[in-house]
């Protein structure tokens, strides 16, 4: 019965859509040979509302205001009027007829003229003015904002809503309501709004954001969702070159590379508030780049952008991600100043690009207004506070949003906070959540205790054979200010069972002043990575992977204990001082760390005792994060990082066997060029002053996995080379499709180029040389070791296989000249 009532309430609601949408049509503008036309445009007669149609020829457009004709066009073909004699008219198959005459069109099969173009003109005055509009007039700006973020499960039809899933959750389907962009039923699932106050000052290049109220129903407080969420909507700039959405660059219509990107066309003109405005149609000139397609309207004197509504082609080598529609408003101030009042961004997430795929909107609508400018303020105003949290700010009542939202919500919207209220206290609906909750963060719940991490259950290596592995961590939530963790582990081959525990508590919130310490007994594979910090809970991936490509018996048992204090008086730099006692010994009886502790008289020793006291500075400029607790989580977009760390190791503190002096510098940077793709830049440098045995050295890290690892070298293997001065250089770069964009056979794969280069110069001490009794031979890339590698991502959109080649020291025996490695990832 409930599920009859919710089929007839969803009719019900299509019905009472139309009746508030006073004018909605859609349909496929087609050629004569009943072929689909790319980004025709579809406009209500006399009015500035249209949209460009998607590459299969498909629109839907939407209006408030009653029309009666419907005016379709595209170059190279004649234009034609529709008369509409309803409403709402769906699914309409309409055809054009190629141009009569040659005057008709600049050039045909819809690519338009470089020349002679009266758009290009325009476009050419925008690109001129662009830094005199808007907020750029002014030294100071400050000004009011109010946003809101949504996401709504879409294309939801009768027997979606059937579906077992949402059984004892009917009610929630009351709530549905149809997009203007898209024309598809969606049900929200997750509404945030926040008020804040932003400042300003173009001479210092500083903005600031100053949080008022903060309002959320659905999946409230969830680390994962706000960090997705935050990662989602970053800013943008049309009138910028590129615009980044997903880590990826798109090319803005207002570009000045967009001439050699896309089609323009002047469609029109017209008074849009008392101002003359043009009106510009683009669309893209090729398939499967990063583009848009759309139109925009702009002042004849000013050439400030009025309004401007695009939408990322279909084409475009983005995966899960089947629509991104982008719309923003600029209201007129002082006769001349063009400022942004509305900015709406919408994103449609699916598996598949297929018109019928179910997916979630994610919707951000963001007002602006009261701005008030040149009130400079103090530089020492911009400085971001590094962890700052009022309450106040979440626990606004539903007065004071009534007086200070910018515009009322209406019922419907009313409606979804309630709903979603309600859904949380639905037993059905926690099981589902929780299911999803534990595949993104990796962890179950019981309580306030979090069992996981479950992906490192199992794992196998030479030395301990099969392995188990059980843990889980305190969770109390997002500004938990301790945390305790802990693991146990057993190898089924040595029959031993190792273990790990470990504690944080963030004794001043304002820097982030925390206190840690903990102690682990397990093997590991030393020489993973070169720049080592000491944390606790931290497993090499190179010492418990199912499967490796070769057998690695060079193990070490390690028992680590260690206290650190750490501080971020800044926002993202943080200082940190600790103190270390760990043990090394082989794990294996093929691997020695054998030293001499008595050259003349050949007595050696096996294992290593070391104090150590280490300082450690990390400044990651533009990181964003989430949450206040002692662990916060990184926004997964690209920033700098530079880490450097001193460390101090003292002889016969706590039997401690060596006094050395240990100095690491990483630093790594993302560019983004434009429509080239994302280039990664690492360098580390590293030096050891003193002498040390084997388990002491900087070990060129190697890579016997099957898997691509970041920092490490595919074609050596482990301990090949060791050293204890190092320099190593790496450059990474991913096209993003661009290349195999052009070659017309590969554009439907949507695969993505990589190519590598990595190189490392190393050298040993004849003192280091001399203490060595581990039957190792020690070789130091000292004419400088390199390697480079090809590869393509984006294999049905999860795997990605690299290609290494080795470039010297290619007669070392059992070497690997060659290799093919692999991963796996969910990437847009």
């Amino acid at each position: 019965m409930k599920k009859n009532f919710s089929f007839f309430m969803f009719i019900a609601l299509l019905i009472t859509t139309s009746i508030f949408a006073q004018t909605k049509v859609s349909g496929v503008v087609l050629d004569k040979q009943n072929q689909p036309i790319p980004f025709a445009n579809i406009v209500f007669k006399n009015s500035s509302e249209g949209i460009v149609a998607n590459e299969d020829g498909l629109f839907y457009l939407e209006s408030a205001k009653t029309y009666s004709l419907l005016l379709i066009s595209s170059v190279g073909y004649s234009d034609r009027e529709i008369i509409l004699e309803k409403s709402v008219v769906y699914n309409m198959k309409i055809q054009l007829s190629g141009a009569e005459s040659l005057n008709e069109v600049v050039i045909y099969a819809g690519k338009t003229s470089k020349k002679n173009n009266p758009a290009l003109d325009i476009l050419r005055k925008i690109w001129e003015k662009k830094r005199k509009n808007g907020l750029y007039l002014f030294n100071q700006y400050q000004l009011e904002k109010y946003e809101k973020i949504e996401f709504d499960l879409n294309s939801i039809d009768s027997a979606f809503m059937k579906s077992k899933l949402f059984n004892g959750m009917e009610f929630i389907f009351n709530q549905m309501d149809t997009s203007k962009i898209t024309g598809k039923t969606y049900l929200p699932i997750f509404v945030n709004e926040t008020l804040a106050d932003v400042y300003g000052d173009m001479n210092l290049k500083k903005v600031k954001e100053k949080l008022k109220a903060s309002k959320t129903s659905g999946f409230n407080g969830n680390q994962q969702i706000l960090t997705f969420v935050k990662d989602l909507y970053s800013n943008y700039d049309i009138y910028n070159n590129y615009l980044t959405f997903f880590d990826k660059s798109f090319t803005s219509p207002l570009s000045k590379t967009g001439i050699d990107v896309y089609n323009y066309v002047l469609r029109d003109s017209a008074y849009i508030d008392n101002k003359w405005c043009y009106n510009i149609v683009f669309y893209p000139r090729r398939k499967n780049e990063l583009t848009f397609k759309g139109d925009f309207w702009v002042n004849d004197s000013t050439f400030a952008i009025k309004k401007i509504n695009m939408g990322v082609t279909k084409s475009a080598n983005i995966n899960w991600v089947k629509d991104i529609y982008l719309e923003q408003e600029f209201d007129v101030v002082s006769d001349s100043v063009f400022l942004l009042t509305k900015d709406y961004l919408m994103s449609d997430f699916a598996l598949n690009k297929k018109e019928k795929s179910k997916g979630i909107y994610g919707k951000r609508t963001s007002y602006f207004r009261d701005h008030k400018f040149d009130i400079e303020k103090p530089v020492a105003f911009y400085k971001e506070e590094v962890n700052y949290m009022d309450p106040e700010v979440y626990n606004k009542s539903e007065e004071y949003w009534n007086d200070n939202r910018f515009e009322n919500l209406s019922k419907d919207e009313l409606g979804v906070y309630k709903m979603l209220d309600t859904l949380q206290t639905v037993k059905r609906f926690k099981q589902i959540y929780s299911t999803v909750q534990v595949l993104a963060s990796g962890f179950i719940p019981y309580g306030n205790f979090d069992y996981g991490p479950i992906f490192s259950t199992f794992g196998y290596n030479v030395v301990e054979g099969a392995r188990l592995r059980v843990g889980g961590r305190t969770y109390f939530g997002t500004t938990d200010t301790w945390r305790l963790q802990g693991y146990t582990a057993y190898g089924f081959k040595d029959d031993k069972f190792k273990y790990g525990f470990s504690g944080k508590w963030m004794v001043d919130k304002k820097n982030r002043v925390i206190l840690s310490g903990g102690n682990r007994r397990d093997i590991e594979q030393i020489g993973a990575s070169l720049t080592t910090t000491y944390d606790i809970l931290g497993r090499s991936f190179a010492s418990s992977s199912v499967f490796s490509s070769g057998s690695n018996g060079k193990l070490t048992n390690i028992n680590l204990s260690n206290v650190a204090v750490e501080i971020e008086p800044v926002k993202n730099l943080t200082f940190q001082t600790g103190f270390s006692y760990r043990t090394l010994e082989s794990a294996s009886p093929t691997f020695s760390l054998d030293y001499f502790t008595d050259i003349a008289n050949n007595i050696t020793k096996s294992d290593v005792k070391q104090s150590e006291i280490s300082f450690q500075v990390e400044y990651t400029p533009k990181r964003k994060t989430i949450g206040f607790a002692v662990e916060r989580e990184n926004v997964d977009s690209p920033y700098s990082r530079f880490f450097i760390n001193y460390s101090h190791g003292f002889k016969g503190l706590l039997d401690s066997d060596f006094q050395y002096d240990k100095l690491q510098l990483y630093y790594k940077q993302p560019i983004i060029i434009g429509p080239l793709g994302r280039t990664n830049v690492i360098v580390e440098v590293g030096k050891t002053f003193g002498t040390v045995p084997l388990g002491l050295m900087s070990v060129i890290p190697g890579n016997q996995t099957f898997f691509t690892l970041e920092n490490t070298f595919s074609n050596l293997n482990f301990y090949e080379f060791v050293s204890d001065q190092y320099a190593t250089l790496q450059w990474n770069h991913n096209f993003n499709g661009r290349l195999f964009s052009r070659i017309p056979f590969m554009r439907k794969l949507n695969w993505r180029e990589i190519v590598s280069v990595k190189g490392v110069y190393g050298s040993i001490s004849d003192a280091n040389r001399a203490i060595n009794a581990s039957g190792l031979v020690y070789n130091a890339p000292e004419k400088g070791y390199w390697e480079y590698s090809a590869g393509v991502g984006n294999i049905f959109k999860l795997f990605r296989v690299d290609f290494a080649w080795r470039g010297n020291y290619l007669n070392v025996p059992d070497t690997n000249r060659f290799s093919v490695k692999g991963s796996f990832g969910f990437n847009f």
